[in-house]
């Protein structure tokens, strides 16, 4: 989900939720003060349902850049001070998508929580630069802004905040950092449409509720929705393939394949070969003891699947 900081002389802004939760499932923003309500009406639009990993990416003929660097990472508990992350590298050039397994416990989903910022979270070495900035000096809505996003497993609900009103308050912060003009409500409209139809949402989900009372799929297919209008460069989704059917499966993959570009880059981390057959890796990352222990293509995933981790373990 989007991270927001918002002043406001009304509630304040949940920032400070998150920095004080025990969850990275927390989402920022505040109620706002008029709920605003849109016709329902489809528009056509087609989508690739091959993944352009697999395919290959064009990037105008001009070499990608480094998106994310990480570098000898290492990161521990707050309130503990017990290590989990032992001294992580990760390379991401734009255009690629990557994945990282691992059993529980194995730091994956640490490694992003680091990553936007937790914190539970402290980082006691190494460094994270992202399009050629240190990761590590910006606040978690900083992050978010700058094109970090992160799809969480267990996305909250926010009773009271409509779809239309969170995502249009968070869109304009990405073109306000940008340095380009506010949406309107009409212009954001216009702009959202088509994005509702590559992920399979019907127009009226926007007028419900952030994930309140939603399916797990529908919460799953919200995080894509916010994905698809922020525009993120790199977007990290933790187990996105969680808790859903094939049907569902299928179009989320279908809604990520679409988003990619020759210079927005994903990382995936997840158990399961299947997420990857629909959304195909350059890189698969094996994380174990709080490092990434072993790097391939694909078929190290179809070597977990048969014979389970002891097959890729360091010990």
């Amino acid at each position: 989900m989007a991270v927001l900081n918002y002043s406001s002389p009304s509630p304040p802004s949940l920032i400070s939720s998150f920095k004080n939760s025990t969850s990275i499932s927390h989402l920022f923003t505040v109620p706002a003060t008029r709920r605003r309500s849109f016709p329902s009406f489809r528009i056509k639009s087609s989508l690739a349902v091959e993944s352009p990993a697999a395919s290959g990416t064009s990037n105008g003929g001009e070499s990608p850049k480094i998106l994310l660097q990480v570098k000898d990472l290492t990161a521990v508990i707050a309130q503990t001070e017990q290590p989990i992350l032992k001294g992580v590298n990760l390379c991401i050039y734009e255009g690629e998508v990557h994945a990282v397994m691992g059993k529980n416990g194995s730091g994956k989903s640490t490694f992003a929580k680091v990553l936007v910022g937790h914190k539970d979270y402290e980082v006691t070495g190494g460094s994270i630069v992202f399009k050629g900035e240190n990761l590590l000096d910006m606040e978690p809505e900083d992050r978010s802004i700058a094109g970090l996003f992160m799809s969480f497993q267990s996305p909250v609900e926010i009773p009271g905040v409509s779809n239309i009103d969170f995502l249009l308050m968070a869109y304009n912060a990405r073109r306000r950092k940008l340095g380009l003009p506010e949406y309107s409500p009409i212009e954001f409209y216009a702009y959202i449409m088509p994005k509702l139809e590559v992920v399979n949402i019907k127009p009226d989900f926007l007028n419900r509720n952030v994930n309140e009372g939603f399916s797990g799929g529908e919460k799953k297919r919200n995080e894509i929705l916010q994905l698809a209008v922020l525009g993120a460069e790199l977007s990290i989704l933790d187990e996105i393939d969680s808790g859903l059917d094939v049907d569902a499966l299928r179009d989320v993959s279908k809604a990520v394949n679409g988003l990619l570009t020759p210079r927005k880059s994903v990382l995936m981390i997840t158990h399961y070969l299947r997420l990857l057959e629909y959304i195909q890796p350059n890189y698969i990352h094996i994380m174990e003891d709080g490092k990434i222990i072993k790097t391939g293509d694909i078929s190290i995933a179809k070597l977990l699947e048969k014979e389970g981790y002891k097959a890729v373990s360091a010990t």
